[in-house]
């Protein structure tokens, strides 16, 4: 659930941030993108991590 969760957030922060840069709809689309991978991982480490530390092992 971190994961979708993270993605979303992340890709509405990439759109906003190449919109506020002027960017054309491929440029929104591409940062989106860019923006929705990197939090993806994170939200994927953080799952991990947390995981992890209540199986206990």
């Amino acid at each position: 659930m971190i994961v979708i969760v993270l993605a979303i957030v992340g890709a509405i922060i990439g759109a906003l941030t190449a919109k506020k840069r002027d960017g054309n709809r491929k440029d929104i689309a591409q940062y989106a993108a860019g923006y929705g991978i990197a939090f993806l991982i994170v939200g994927l480490l953080l799952t991990v991590l947390i995981d992890r530390m209540l199986s206990g092992g």
